[in-house]
């Protein structure tokens, strides 16, 4: 099979530093963000809120991002070239090479910005972070992971119960997540 190319490099702006970043992604990374834009897309169906990912991302001209899944609720931040401000959520599904970045530096900056939620998803270890933003920092609400029906068994029962398998989007008061779902042919 020959090899793609791809003529410019997907860049980011971090702290006014131009980061290149491979575009080839792994197959568990895209079924996990085609997954997460499916289930987010079908709820918003027909709704003034927008799903996106895998655009530019202006937070500043310090900081320009390309994140995996974002939910925008103020249409004015939506242009033709990308989107302008803090998006109401924001999804990063970790890649070896970006994940120290996902998880420090962008993490503050989208803090910063006002993103009101923040997920890290792990596809190798099928969990989600979620961050819930605190006055300009973000605080871990829960982890979720859909654990493996052997990792189960070998929970006491106390610990079985204390799973949690639906994520509660905090910025709707009926959207919820199901973790299996988000990992299904992961």
């Amino acid at each position: 099979m020959e090899d793609f190319h791809r003529d410019e490099p997907v860049t980011e702006r971090i702290a006014g530093k131009e980061i290149s970043m491979w575009w080839r992604t792994f197959l568990d990374h895209n079924t996990v963000t085609g997954k997460l834009g499916c289930i987010f897309g079908n709820y918003f169906w027909k709704k003034p809120v927008m799903v996106i990912g895998g655009v530019g991302l202006f937070l500043d001209e310090e900081n320009i991002f390309v994140p995996d899944v974002m939910i925008i609720s103020n249409r004015e931040s939506i242009h033709e070239d990308a989107i302008y401000g803090a998006p109401d959520l924001v999804v990063e599904v970790l890649s070896p090479s970006t994940m120290r970045r996902d998880r420090t530096v962008k993490m503050k900056k989208y803090a910063a910005a006002g993103v009101r939620e923040y997920w890290i998803v792990t596809p190798g270890t099928k969990s989600v972070e979620v961050y819930l933003n605190q006055e300009g920092t973000f605080e871990l609400d829960e982890v979720y992971v859909d654990f493996t029906e052997l990792e189960l068994k070998a929970m006491d029962e106390e610990e079985r119960q204390a799973v949690k398998w639906q994520i509660k989007v905090s910025l709707y008061d009926d959207l919820f997540v199901d973790v299996k779902e988000i990992f299904e042919k992961v």
